[in-house]
């Protein structure tokens, strides 16, 4: 059942509220939506900034990132966390150029065949650059329809079916202002309704928001844990992969050992990159970035 009473508050809010980001511009093409939604997993707008203008400006369209090597794109990952995606965009990037003449596809169903993007980025690609209309489901979005809808504080911790359904019945027919719809309710999750500090005196459906009207009530699910990073091999492996960017070809094994004391740690995540295929080992015992 389609349930309006959201759609017009959202929607004039995100008019007034809407933050100025380059791949939201009317001109800003499918190829720098797909590189923007890949680079934002996980990641902060603010770090995404500096790294999605710099890409762009090398690599305009996908096509120009095809001729060049995966090890290109992981340089020029530097610091984004997550390095596989940046052999992703690279393999979607080659795919694009040989299946669909360089032009990323408007199809739900082809961008989920592309190299690393699942059903949300498909989902989100095909809305924010082609308006069509599809349920965008991220982690802001889950938790404000959990909220307002649910009434519950935050969603499970794996997406559920029904939260899909739910998404969808709250879908604007007309596709242009469902795109609108997705993307502004997912700027009220990261700007308004949030983890930690919803700010509910703000909020635009702030009347009609269960969670809200029922007295707020605690989480009572799992135990919501943050996740490390100092110490871990994710810091390992960034620490090595560091290494490697900084370096103009091959280096030596000495170099990566001088960046972490745990021998043991250090060479799990070392076979872990290689297996991931973000590093090369080389028959004389040097590494390098992949060719």
């Amino acid at each position: 059942m389609h349930e309006p009473r959201y759609t017009e508050p959202v929607l004039t809010w995100y008019a007034a509220n809407a933050r100025d980001l380059p791949w939201r511009h009317p001109g800003a093409s499918p190829w720098a939506v797909l590189v923007s939604e890949i680079m934002l997993q996980q990641t902060p707008v603010v770090r995404v900034l500096p790294a999605y203008e710099a890409w762009l400006t090398r690599w305009p369209d996908p096509a120009a990132l095809a001729k060049e090597p995966p090890g290109e794109a992981v340089r020029a990952w530097d610091r984004l966390g997550y390095p596989r995606r940046a052999l992703n965009l690279h393999a979607s990037a080659r795919a694009i150029a040989e299946r669909h003449e360089g032009v990323v596809p408007s199809d739900y169903d082809e961008l989920r065949a592309l190299p690393g993007v699942g059903a949300y980025t498909a989902a989100a690609v095909a809305s924010f650059a082609y308006r069509r209309r599809h349920a965008v489901l991220d982690t802001n979005v889950r938790r404000v329809l959990a909220r307002a809808v649910t009434g519950v504080e935050y969603p499970p911790k794996a997406q559920t079916t029904a939260e899909v359904r739910l998404a969808e019945t709250l879908l604007p027919l007309d596709p242009p202002v469902a795109a609108l719809w997705s993307v502004a309710v997912m700027e009220l999750g990261a700007l308004v309704c949030t983890a930690r500090t919803p700010r509910c005196a703000d909020c635009p459906i702030a009347n009609d928001c269960t969670w809200r009207l029922s007295g707020k009530p605690p989480y009572d699910g799992p135990p919501r844990k943050g996740q490390a990073y100092a110490g871990t091999d994710r810091q390992c492996r960034g620490r090595l992969l560091a290494v490697l960017r900084k370096s103009t070809g091959p280096v030596e094994k000495p170099a990566l050992d001088d960046v972490w004391d745990d021998a043991l740690q250090r060479e799990r995540a070392l076979a872990a990159l290689i297996e991931d295929g973000l590093v090369d080992p080389l028959e004389d015992g040097r590494y390098a970035l992949p060719s």
